[in-house]
């Protein structure tokens, strides 16, 4: 039984998708660089460097794919899932070196794996791949935000990180319900 249809693998090599692909590949030195968080001095430059591409690149195949009708099946899962590796990455290494909390690390965690087994799931129903909406992507600024202020050093006690703390929280447990919500009107649509 294949779990993609045939018409998946269409138009694959289009920029958009060439774009997170190099964001999916992006986790490769991100990881690497946590490696020497401890020994080397600047190191967190590049970390934020790669945040910043990352963050741009997600913008940028979006951008273009709406722009140029470039959307593909194949795209909606490789942007989501590129978000979600480089996330995962950046917030198990923030959490291994004692910078976020554990709840932190877990509620985004399993966000993201009840997020993509649901994702298998729902496409297998319909045949085609449920598209991230605007809720999604606001959780993942908001992630992204507070992990880019985690890494850039702000104080735990200032009032902006507290703020993207809560914020990003609350967001990713949002966004799983609302995904669930999606998902279930959706699945039943097709089975009418």
């Amino acid at each position: 039984m294949n779990l993609f249809p045939k018409y998946f693998f269409d138009n694959v090599l289009n920029l958009p998708n060439l774009i997170s692909t190099f964001r999916l590949l992006l986790s490769i030195p991100l990881f690497i660089s946590f490696q020497y968080l401890d020994t080397t001095p600047n190191i967190r430059y590049a970390i934020l460097l790669l945040i910043l591409i990352a963050f741009f690149s997600d913008f940028l195949d979006g951008y273009i794919a709406r722009k140029k009708n470039l959307v593909t099946e194949f795209g909606k899962i490789i942007d989501p899932l590129a978000d979600k590796i480089f996330i995962f990455i950046l917030v198990f290494q923030l959490f291994m070196k004692g910078e976020i909390v554990s709840i932190y690390f877990w509620i985004i965690f399993l966000r993201d794996v009840i997020i993509f087994i649901g994702g298998i799931f729902v496409s297998k129903k319909l045949g085609k791949v449920l598209p991230s909406n605007l809720l999604g992507k606001i959780t993942v600024l908001s992630i992204g935000i507070f992990l880019f202020m985690t890494v850039l050093g702000v104080s735990k006690i200032f009032w902006l990180y507290k703020i993207f703390f809560y914020l990003s929280i609350t967001l990713s447990i949002l966004s799983v319900i609302g995904y669930s919500l999606r998902a279930y009107e959706a699945i039943k649509r097709v089975a009418k």
